[in-house]
């Protein structure tokens, strides 16, 4: 941790927080039993696959994505606590929430990281690590958690310095002397450069952040356009990209869910169709949404079934969007084995304009149902009543979407 440029303001400062194995952490502070012991978390009961790690299951080197027997092989003694997405999200919306005590501008950037633009407020405060000091501090105050906090310059390399101290690390990289740290480090360790960038920039003999100055800007600018521009930069300590605060409208809203290995029986995958149908039309009317279009989609051994359906007339109703999937599966389906199943609402509107010939009191009738179910279910949990193939879908849990926000139509789990 640097103690230069304590109470110099810099023309520019990022903090980028990283919650420290967020979910295993949650799952040791609820349970206290499981502290300081191996766990992994999975996607239910039934989960196979690790989702995160304690430290103490990853000191035996299991990872995220790691499938449960392979991690029990390495870690015999790891215990599984099935994903409690819910509990999860409350606690990082208490997190965010908190952050806004620090600064204004917060990027909530997934449910356990955030940017925080603190270049305007730096003259509160005590220089870099002072802040970064409060940043951990309001986080345990709000949740008994640890994290990591990464503050430089610009986002990127912020980023990179949040995991250099991991757990509980605070790291702080001067703007003036980013380009020389990231010099000497693969360019796949920024975020954002993933394997396939690398081998790009490889064939030009860019393997480190030093060596992205020994080709023009427009070159990676020609192979990935604006983003391009953007990676050059990066790998100089100088990503442009500012702290984005406003979540624009959805492009799609859509939910899929992974079906257990092998499935061939239509009525198993009706339910899952039926189960992301009725979340889709909930997040819609959430929302104020409604769409025409969807796409319905089930992924086999052979690649990927599916329609883009449009309707005559918008819906936000799970019902409606269910009779969809019903008739893609009666046209297409011919019991080929299933992996994974998708329903996504394209190009959702507000309030979208209605056919002059609906039966308009057919649609009061079913908004007024949809209503009440909803506010049974959100006063005693998702689908306490609901189609009576969703009840008791207790092999399908919920997850955080991976653009999770505490608020508005990316609240997905």
């Amino acid at each position: 941790m640097s103690e230069s440029g304590l109470h110099e303001e810099w023309s520019r400062m990022i903090a980028l927080v990283d919650m420290n194995c967020f979910f295993a952490q949650i799952e040791q502070q609820d349970y206290p039993f499981w502290r300081n012991r191996p766990l992994g978390v999975t996607n239910g009961k039934l989960g196979s696959t690790i989702i995160t790690a304690s430290y103490e299951a990853r000191s035996y080197g299991v990872k995220t994505g790691m499938r449960l027997k392979e991690a029990r092989q390495l870690c015999p003694d790891i215990i599984q606590a099935p994903s409690r997405p819910n509990r999860y999200a409350a606690v990082s919306t208490a997190i965010m929430e908190s952050l806004y005590g620090i600064t204004p501008t917060v990027e909530v950037y997934s449910v356990d990281e955030a940017f925080l633009d603190l270049t305007d407020c730096q003259s509160l405060y005590e220089g870099p690590e002072h802040i970064g000091r409060l940043i951990k501090d309001s986080i345990s105050n709000v949740s008994g958690l640890t994290s990591s906090v990464g503050i430089s310059g610009d986002k990127t390399t912020a980023k990179f310095a949040a995991k250099l101290n991991k757990p509980d690390g605070l790291t702080v990289i001067e703007p003036w002397n980013a380009e020389a740290r990231l010099a000497d480090e693969d360019v796949t360790e920024l975020s954002g450069i993933n394997t396939g960038i690398g081998r790009f920039l490889a064939q030009y003999g860019i393997h480190k952040c030093g060596d992205m100055k020994k080709v023009p800007m427009s070159l990676i600018a020609k192979r990935f356009g604006n983003p391009g521009r953007r990676i050059w930069l990066m790998a100089q300590g100088k990503d442009p990209e500012p702290v984005i605060t406003e979540v624009k409208d959805p492009k799609s809203i859509g939910h899929g869910k992974v079906m257990p290995p092998g499935t061939k029986d239509k009525g198993v995958l009706l339910t899952y169709f039926q189960h992301m149908s009725e979340k889709v039309g909930l997040r819609l009317r959430r929302n104020q949404f409604q769409s025409d279009t969807f796409f319905i989609g089930v992924k086999t051994e052979l690649g990927w079934l599916s329609t883009k359906a449009k309707l005559q007339n918008s819906t936000d109703d799970g019902g409606t969007i269910y009779e969809i999937c019903q008739e893609f599966v009666e046209k297409y389906y011919q019991h080929q084995q299933c992996r994974q199943v998708q329903v996504t609402a394209l190009s959702p509107e507000h309030g979208k304009q209605q056919d002059l010939f609906i039966d308009n009191e057919a649609k009061q009738k079913r908004d007024s149902l949809n209503q009440a179910l909803d506010d049974i279910n959100e006063r005693y949990g998702e689908f306490t009543v609901a189609p009576m193939r969703v009840i008791g879908r207790s092999e399908m849990p919920n997850v955080i979407a991976p653009a999770w926000k505490p608020t508005g139509h990316r609240k997905t789990i």
